[in-house]
């Protein structure tokens, strides 16, 4: 995930979009309202590029595939 890093330093060490201080989760909370990749670009962010909000959902979809789901069984 070479476009996300995590620093302790910005925003305590939340994912973050490299070379800037926006989050990851900024990112997906604006996908969720139901904002295009270019509204997202135009509207909000316009230093970012197609790809860093692509790394934003593959970074997402990286760490649901990774956490175990436990369930209890009545």
């Amino acid at each position: 995930m070479d476009r996300i890093s995590v620093n302790p330093q910005i925003h305590f060490g939340k994912p973050c979009i490299v070379g800037t201080r926006i989050t990851v989760q900024s990112v997906l909370e604006l996908l969720n309202e139901g904002l295009s990749f270019g509204e997202i670009i135009r509207d909000y962010y316009p230093d970012l590029e197609m790809d860093d909000i692509r790394a934003c959902l593959r970074y997402a979809i990286a760490l649901v595939a990774a956490e175990d789901v436990h369930l209890a069984l009545a």
